[in-house]
């Protein structure tokens, strides 16, 4: 085992690779409660999303460690998961099952692209900046739905939105709850955002805001409402009625954000942990059939993409330089599988710090955007504005795929566009029309 992990040539040891692993999950266990609450109004069994977050992410980042044996850990993704909810199935009307469907299809692409070598075409292809303004889009969308949730912002007829009533009792939970989090994030504690959401319940229940779970563990809830529904639309619908042109932008806007998520997050992670060597990251291919398998997975099990976590970052600095350390966060995403009737304290109030925090992390990305260039700026910003705005990660990706060819080719520069670029240019215009029909 020390051998394989290469123990004595990272210089590391069991206490540390189990140290490093627990911290890792401790920072990223909260998406086993906002994973559920976030694809619930989909429809889906909220227990048997809750034991696919938890299959997925042990599954996911079982594979890393003893595949690519890098300390990196997965689970189903920030953002992704929103889309999936928000865009895909509420917005444009399309069953949880197909989409389930479309995660699957897009990890499978995933693999493709991971296996015969093209990974650095197609990062190559997209340029940069839009690369940072999807993701900072997804936070602000995130963030954004967080405080929907929290009660902090509402609807308004005259001004679309509005602040809301900041007296009413689980608005203050939530608002309680953001503070909180912000504080144990602030003062640098590993786990910040879960222990903020222990603490954001314990005090709802203690003021009777929250009902108080009947027992802390219990039975492991059923799998199969999720398990398989993937691939139900093949037995309920025709070839034509489920491979339509808005599930291959659902397919595409998957891979993408996918792809690019994982590509950044492995790099960064890494590079922390020295692996990083003339730019170059041993293994990479490994890692990313790793984070797609671990997607095609997650959808067959019942939930949104998994992808890898830049919270093991968390368990890199507490020592973690194996994929020892991913074996032992796996772990505890099994053990995690008892402990299911913790479920109903995890309420919308609960879980909106967490959504506001992740979108406050990953706006940081609109740092490396070159503001200054404004041909780049205005694809850039269009990409940012229009998630939360539209309410459609997609939509967001669409008009900064559209935009830059435009901007580049006005400043003429359009020699540096990739024609990766103007192909995505006519498939997003093709998507605004079927949209309009």
């Amino acid at each position: 085992m020390k051998g394989y992990f290469q123990f004595d040539e990272l210089e590391t040891n069991y206490r540390r690779e189990f140290l490093g692993g627990l911290t890792t999950f401790l920072a990223m266990a909260y998406i086993l409660f906002v994973n559920p609450n976030v694809l619930e109004p989909t429809g889906m069994d909220t227990g048997a999303v809750f034991v696919a977050t938890a299959l997925a992410a042990a599954i996911g980042t079982a594979i890393m460690g003893l595949v690519a044996r890098y300390p990196i850990a997965l689970a189903p993704g920030m953002g992704l998961n929103a889309f999936f909810t928000f865009s895909v199935v509420l917005g444009l009307g399309i069953p949880w099952e197909t989409a389930l469907l479309g995660v699957f299809i897009s990890g499978i692409v995933f693999i493709i692209i991971s296996v015969i070598g093209i990974r650095e075409l197609i990062i190559n292809a997209i340029p940069a900046e839009l690369k940072y303004a999807a993701a900072a889009g997804i936070g602000l969308f995130i963030a954004f739905i967080g405080l929907q949730n929290a009660g902090i912002v509402v609807f308004s007829e005259d001004t679309m939105v509005q602040v809301g009533d900041l007296t009413n009792p689980t608005t203050l939970l939530a608002v309680f709850g953001v503070v909180i989090t912000v504080i144990l994030m602030t003062i640098g504690l590993k786990g910040g955002i879960f222990y903020g959401m222990i603490a954001t319940a314990v005090a709802g229940v203690l003021f009777g805001l929250i009902e108080m779970p009947s027992s802390i563990v219990g039975s492991v809830p059923s799998l199969a409402p999720t398990f398989g529904a993937a691939f139900a639309p093949f037995g309920e619908m025709a070839l034509s009625e489920i491979f339509t042109f808005q599930l291959l932008i659902v397919i595409l806007t998957f891979l993408f954000v996918d792809f690019f998520d994982t590509a950044g997050t492995l790099y960064a992670v890494a590079n922390q942990a020295g692996y990083v060597k003339n730019n170059k990251l041993p293994r990479a291919g490994r890692a990313l059939l790793a984070d797609s398998s671990a997607s095609s997975i997650g959808a067959i099990l019942g939930t949104s993409t998994t992808t890898a976590y830049i919270e093991s970052s968390s368990g890199i600095a507490a020592g973690a330089r194996t994929g020892f350390a991913s074996l032992v966060t796996a772990f505890f995403f099994l053990i995690a599988l008892f402990f299911s009737p913790l479920l109903v304290v995890v309420t919308g109030e609960v879980t909106a710090p967490a959504l506001i925090i992740v979108g406050i992390l990953m706006a940081g990305a609109l740092s490396n955007i070159d503001w200054k260039q404004f041909e780049v700026a205005v694809p850039a910003f269009l990409t940012v504005i229009a998630m939360p705005l539209t309410y459609s990660i997609a939509t967001g990706i669409a008009l900064g795929f559209i935009m830059y060819p435009i901007t580049m080719i006005a400043k003429g520069r359009w020699k540096e566009v990739h024609p990766i670029m103007y192909v995505m240019f006519f498939v997003f215009i093709l998507y605004f029309v079927y949209l309009g029909e």
